[in-house]
């Protein structure tokens, strides 16, 4: 009997469990880790915030690829003191007020999510100011609210944003991001998208630390322009310009505008940045569409660049379809992608392209050497302890150039040798910078090396560490800035600080500068013929007219010779009818004075060895470092002793004055003499 008892109760279903309200601090951090998924979603979150804030710069920067350190600052219109205690709320928004105006939406944030579900997976810090205040606020969140009152604080205009700590009190999460290296690149990557579309906005992502920036564009009225400053030359140059427009309201109504690559173009993978209503998004299919076009159309091995910024009426578009925003619903997506393929389609067909091929030429004589030094240097010596392996016989490859059956260069003409004689040693290795998006490349360049070798072995530790942690209290006259330091004053000059900043700012960003576009072309001959007539140069110049014009015609037909040269390296553009078009960035968001463009010139034209290496590259930088640095108006009043820093120089008349406007010494070891006076 006890048997059957226990077997009835055995067999009776069991009571369903019992449904119960989660915790709100539960919701709240699942919410965070679907909207939050990794690293590069809360960047992207931030920079669309920055972008919706009508910001002009946005600046990013990066520890342990995200998980210790995020940090957004932008010059947008700031955030409202009243607003700060809700401000880290979930759906707290500025974007919208009922769900009827998701179907007008134009902004790139709508739910009030990002930030509520940062806090509740990180620690989050904003810092801001608004227009008019005398002063910004700095406030701390966790779990979606402040931590304590906002506190008053220096800053500057528009708002900073920390998040620390990602993932703290998520294990799982942050055991599975461990690869910092993956999750940075991911970041970079969104970075170079939005400042390809956004040409007005100018980005920059580097790592905590870190001297150079990773992402470093500038605003600029050129779509190319913008590609080639953050994709490089070789994407650019390989990029055609297509365009769709349909208006027929009864099937499709969008504009879409882009770059695709040509034949020319070659790589592993596809690289697609599309914008839809000016949001970054992911199509699959319109992806998969053109995969196929360029598929049939171009050689299989061949992957291509798109960029596309698509324009379609907001009510035809659902935003609100992703958590993390990355995906939209179109209306008529099929009839719309169909169109997009068909013009790429047209497009490639139509483009007439061939694919080219570069080829540098090769001395035949010192080719036998050079090969054999480099096998050499390549095949491991048995006594370093590693084994040859045998080559199979249809693997092996000729190197010998004595013997140049089957080779290439049997066919081409060969350079004479005088002409090869006449070429520089600065021109025959310009090969070594072509690839300027890798920064290790410029190593290679040894009396860049040398220079930059000279200012790091210059540098003393001690005034080192007053420049980097020093703090600047103010201009103490017309010539001096007051900083300190622990417990000590000190005086500084700011035009000859300013100067060797810049020229370190030159040999450290060679070959890798943005651009400054000028407006109006400058002719370079009527600037040098500027500087030459201004008052505290020699007076003989000044009132020879025709001497003047001779020495401009000289200098303009040499700097047209070198013009390849410096653009290349110094991303100074002057075209073949001899105008001055574009200078470099040498510190972001900061412009030169303009005025100074003659005397510059001049100082290009006339104070250059042209012939010595490493004299060419610092003097250029020197003067790149004194057209740079801050000269009146930009200093407030100069006056009275303090004119002695600002004489302007005159041209030098002889190779032995050449190298006076080149510095070429170390910050440290030369602000002991020049810069700082104690007090």
């Amino acid at each position: 009997m006890e048997m059957e008892i226990e077997a009835e109760e055995e067999q009776a279903p069991m009571e369903p469990p019992k449904i119960h309200r989660l915790d709100d601090s539960v919701v709240n951090r699942i919410a965070a880790g679907e909207v939050i998924q990794r690293p590069v979603s809360a960047v992207k979150e931030l920079v669309e915030n920055s972008l919706d804030a009508c910001s002009s710069s946005i600046n990013v920067v990066v520890k342990d690829g995200g998980l210790k350190l995020i940090q957004v600052s932008d010059d947008g219109h700031g955030i409202r003191y009243e607003d700060l205690p809700i401000l880290c709320e979930r759906h707290t928004t500025s974007k919208l007020s009922t769900f009827e105006d998701l179907q007008s939406i134009k902004s790139m944030g709508f739910r009030g999510e990002a930030l509520a579900s940062m806090t509740y997976v990180a620690h989050v810090t904003v810092t801001t100011i608004t227009k008019g205040q005398l002063h910004g606020y700095r406030v701390s969140y966790k779990d979606g609210v402040m931590e304590h009152e906002p506190k008053a604080c220096a800053t500057v205009k528009g708002t900073q944003i920390m998040v620390e700590n990602l993932f703290y009190n998520m294990t799982a999460r942050r055991k599975t991001l461990q690869n910092s290296a993956d999750d940075y690149s991911k970041i970079v990557d969104v970075l170079s998208r939005f400042a390809i579309h956004h040409m007005n906005v100018s980005f920059s992502c580097r790592k905590h630390g870190a001297a150079r920036a990773d992402v470093n564009s500038v605003a600029t009225i050129s779509r190319i322009d913008a590609i080639r400053s953050v994709y490089g030359v070789s994407v650019a140059r390989c990029l055609m310009k297509v365009e769709a427009l349909d208006k027929d309201p009864s099937s499709s109504v969008f504009q879409m505008e882009g770059f695709i690559s040509n034949s020319n173009y070659v790589a592993k993978k596809i690289t697609m940045v599309l914008f839809i209503n000016d949001r970054l998004v992911d199509c699959t299919a319109l992806k998969r569409a053109l995969e196929i076009v360029y598929a049939a159309t171009l050689p299989k091995a061949s992957k291509p660049f798109i960029y596309m910024a698509i324009i379609l009426p907001p009510e035809h578009v659902d935003v609100n379809v992703h958590p993390t925003k990355r995906e939209v619903s179109l209306l008529n997506q099929e009839i719309i992608i169909e169109k997009i393929q068909s013009v790429v389609e047209s497009r490639l067909r139509s483009s007439n392209e061939t694919q080219t091929f570069q080829e540098q030429a090769v001395k035949p004589t010192p080719s036998c050497q050079m090969v054999s030094s480099n096998d050499s240097n390549r095949n491991p010596s048995p006594s370093a302890g590693s084994k040859l392996q045998k080559v199979p016989v249809h693997k092996m490859v000729r190197t010998d150039s004595s013997d140049p059956a089957g080779r290439l260069h049997v066919y081409l003409q060969p350079e004479s040798c005088g002409h090869l004689e006449r070429n520089t040693s600065l021109t025959a290795i310009r090969s070594s910078v072509r690839q300027r998006r890798n920064p290790k490349e410029t190593a290679d360049l040894t009396s860049l090396q040398e220079l930059i070798d000279e200012i790091d072995r210059n540098c003393h530790s001690g005034l080192l560490d007053i420049v980097r942690h020093c703090t600047y209290i103010g201009m103490a006259d017309d010539v001096f800035a007051l900083l300190q330091h622990d417990t000590h004053l000190y005086l500084a000059n700011v035009v000859n600080l300013s100067k060797e900043l810049m020229y370190q700012q030159v040999l450290r960003r060679f070959a890798h500068f943005n651009a400054i576009q000028i407006s109006e072309p400058a002719p370079v001959k009527e600037l040098i013929v500027l500087a030459l007539k201004e008052g505290n140069l020699d007076p003989e110049c000044s009132e020879n007219v025709e001497l003047n014009e001779k020495i401009a015609e000289m200098n303009m037909e040499l700097l047209k010779q070198k013009a390849d040269m410096i653009e290349e390296y110094f991303c100074i553009h002057i075209d073949k009818d001899g105008n001055l078009s574009r200078l470099p960035v040498i510190l972001d968001q900061y412009t030169p004075d303009m005025d100074r463009v003659p005397e510059f010139v001049l100082c290009l034209g006339n104070d250059v060895d042209w012939e010595e290496e490493k004299k060419c590259l610092q003097v250029i930088s020197a003067a790149l470092g004194n057209f740079y640095a801050m000269h009146p108006p930009m200093l407030p009043n100069p006056s009275g002793d303090g004119l002695q820093f600002y004489q302007k120089r005159k041209p030098f008349r002889n190779p032995e004055e050449r190298l006076s406007c080149s510095t070429g010494m170390s910050v440290c070891s030369w602000i002991s003499t020049s810069l700082f006076k104690e007090s």
